[in-house]
């Protein structure tokens, strides 16, 4: 029997590789939203954050976000995100 492949994506706080489904998708929308996607299956360009805090401030501090994203994003959208991804945790 065949091993099946588990797609990995690179967090773009902590920088670590892990599997899909253990990283939230955050996405920019066609009309250049930027918004938590639990699901995975929305359209717009995406980046991958562990669901760990600290990530998202490292990713805030070394503009990952921004660079991943191709969009330069306000401090609001990151409080946005950071109380989205607290409830997402829980």
């Amino acid at each position: 029997m065949a091993n099946k492949k588990v797609p990995v994506r690179q967090c773009v706080g902590c920088r670590e590789m892990k599997g899909k489904k253990e990283l939230i998708r955050i996405i920019r929308t066609p009309e250049d939203e930027v918004v938590l996607d639990a699901e995975g299956k929305k359209n717009g360009r995406g980046a991958y954050l562990c669901p760990n805090p600290e990530c998202l401030k490292l990713a805030v501090r070394s503009k990952g976000l921004e660079r991943s994203l191709k969009i330069s994003i306000p401090q609001e959208i990151y409080e946005k995100l950071e109380k989205e991804m607290n409830a997402f945790a829980k």
